[in-house]
Formats: C-alpha cells, sequence, structure tokens
C-alpha cells in the first residue's frame, strides 16, 4: 500500500510539474501587459479578454492559424500517401540495398532541418513554389516520411504474411486487398504515425518561417511580431501560445484511442 501511494504521489507530483507551464500560459493570457509585470499573481485580479479578441479579429493573427493548419493537413496526407506503400515494400519484399536505403531515409529524420534549408529556398523561388502552403508540407516530409515508413514498417512486419496470401488466393487485387484489408488492421499504427507527422510538423519553426513570406506565413512565425518599440505585448503573445496548443490537443482526442495501441506495439 505504501508503495503504491508513493507511485500514485510521484505521479501527481510529475503531472502538476508538466501542467505548471501551461497554466501560467493560460493565466497570462488573461492579464494586461501592466499586470504580467507588475507584480506576481497567481490568477488575474482583472481578467480581460482584449488579448484573444486581437488574434480573432486582426487577418494577421488569424490567417496564421489558417496557414499552419492548412499545410500540416497537407504534410499529414502526402506523408502517409507516401510512407504506406514504402513501409509494405520493406516489411514484404527483400531488395538489394534495402537495410541500406531504409537507413538512410532515418539518417534524413536525424539532420537538421538548416542543412537543407538552402536547396529547398532556392530551388522553390526558381519554380515559383516560394510563399506556398504546398512548398512547406513538402519540405516536411524530409523528416516525415523517414519516421512514417519507420514506424509503419514496424505494425506491417507484425501483421502475418499468410493473410496476403490468403487475400490473392480469395481473388482480392493488391488494392482491393491493401485498402479493405491490410489498413484496417494496421489502423492503430496509421493512427499513431498521423499524430507524430501533425505534430512534428505543426511545432517545426525554421523551414516554415524561410519558405513563406505573407500568403502561407505560420502563426509560429507570426509570433515573434509581437517585439515592437514598446517592448513585448506578453498577454497577446500568451493567448497565441494558448490557441496553438489547442490543435495538438484536438488530434490526440481524435486518435487517442489508436494513440494508446500504437504505443504498445510497433516501433514506437
Amino acid at each position: 500500500m505504501n508503495m503504491t501511494k508513493r507511485k500514485a504521489f510521484g505521479i501527481t507530483l510529475y503531472i502538476l510539474f508538466l501542467l505548471v507551464p501551461i497554466y501560467w500560459l493560460v493565466n497570462m493570457s488573461f492579464k494586461t501587459n501592466e499586470e504580467i509585470l507588475g507584480s506576481l499573481s497567481l490568477w488575474p485580479s482583472n481578467v480581460t479578454f482584449d488579448n484573444y479578441m486581437v488574434i480573432f479579429t486582426d487577418p494577421t493573427w488569424y490567417s496564421g492559424y489558417i496557414n499552419s493548419i492548412i499545410y500540416v493537413s497537407m504534410n499529414v496526407v502526402i506523408t502517409l500517401l507516401v510512407a504506406l506503400p514504402a513501409a509494405y515494400a520493406f516489411s514484404r519484399y527483400r531488395f538489394v540495398g534495402d537495410k541500406h536505403l531504409f537507413f538512410w531515409l532515418l539518417t534524413n529524420r536525424m539532420a537538421p532541418p538548416a542543412v537543407f534549408l538552402l536547396p529547398f529556398f532556392q530551388l522553390y523561388s526558381s519554380v515559383g513554389l516560394f510563399d506556398t502552403h504546398i512548398a512547406v508540407a513538402l519540405a516536411h516530409c524530409l523528416f516525415n516520411v523517414p519516421l512514417a515508413v519507420w514506424i509503419l514498417e514496424g505494425f506491417m512486419s507484425g501483421v502475418p504474411r499468410e493473410i496476403d496470401e490468403t487475400a490473392y488466393i480469395d481473388g482480392y487485387s493488391f488494392p482491393r486487398f491493401f485498402v479493405r484489408i491490410f489498413l484496417p488492421m494496421i489502423r492503430s499504427g496509421i493512427g499513431v504515425t498521423a499524430f507524430f507527422a501533425f505534430m512534428f510538423s505543426w511545432v517545426e519553426l525554421l523551414l516554415a518561417r524561410t519558405l513563406t513570406s505573407v500568403d502561407a506565413k505560420p502563426i509560429a512565425a507570426i509570433m515573434t511580431r509581437t517585439v515592437g518599440a514598446t517592448g513585448v505585448d506578453w498577454g497577446v503573445l500568451a493567448a497565441a501560445g494558448v490557441l496553438t496548443i489547442l490543435p495538438g490537443l484536438l488530434v490526440i482526442w481524435f486518435v487517442r484511442n489508436h494513440v494508446a495501441k500504437g504505443f504498445a506495439l510497433g516501433r514506437v
């Protein structure tokens, strides 16, 4: 019983430790700059919604959220469309250099985005893709596709090969078998992959900021504009931070069952 109480106390303390920055961010979002820069307080003395009104009424702010959601959603779709057949090939077939190719994909995930920044910038400027949503979505595939292939290959390898052979004997074509039978069997892996692709694309700043200027500017880059001649607008910046967390929470809510299963299976 004492051991159970100590574990419960430790878990509670850890959760509180994680929630303190989030609470402080929410707390600041309902304060004025004067109160934030004044005395320390655990809750707002005068609750204000002006910081959120600035974001919801200023096109510069809410367009940043729209741009981020657009290119992140595009990246998740492209990543899954590319990674699913690639992971199936690594899982089911053996060919010359397959291990080396698989390792090379992972090295792309290990490389810092700054290494590929200049080539992407010059390429997109030459072909007219600069400052577009598809440009950022394709650039993020550089590190999301290898991760997706690595995760999905682990789930696919756990599916017996006899299922493929039985489906072919029953007259299933490969596309029909892949969509109707195989994908539902690894839906937890797809959910986990979509979750990680969304998160990594959502928080990435260097490529998203450099490859856009106006039309596709993400919210993370717009948040840096709170620094002005009068200082930092801490209240608006905190409100923007709170709203930036919400899409991630929604994604976790929708794929929570798949993520729970996925962490116990595959390569997660």
